[in-house]
């Protein structure tokens, strides 16, 4: 896990700031978390996500880059009713 994949990730990430995501996240206990909002911020260590208000208790989560290479977390851009992106890196 070298330090490019981790910015070549936020590269990425930082293309899509304001868009609406789906997030898949790893809850522990075999239990898997989804949660869909807007990309709001990217910081050097982590990502911000504003989630949607009607459907969860926090405003905002964030992750780690590195939660994506370890595919801890997915994260899929939603650019329209029929358009999707997977936020993934994938080793060259």
């Amino acid at each position: 896990m070298g330090r490019n994949a981790l910015i070549d990730i936020k590269r990425n990430l930082d293309q899509h700031i304001g868009q609406k995501i789906m997030l898949k996240a790893n809850g522990g206990r075999r239990k898997t978390v989804e949660r869909s909002g807007v990309l709001e911020e990217t910081y050097p260590s982590v990502f911000i996500v504003k989630l949607d208000e009607e459907e969860n208790t926090f405003k905002r989560v964030s992750y780690s880059y590195a939660d994506i290479l370890t595919e801890t977390v997915e994260l899929t851009v939603c650019q329209d009713e029929n358009d999707h992106v997977r936020i993934t890196y994938v080793k060259q």
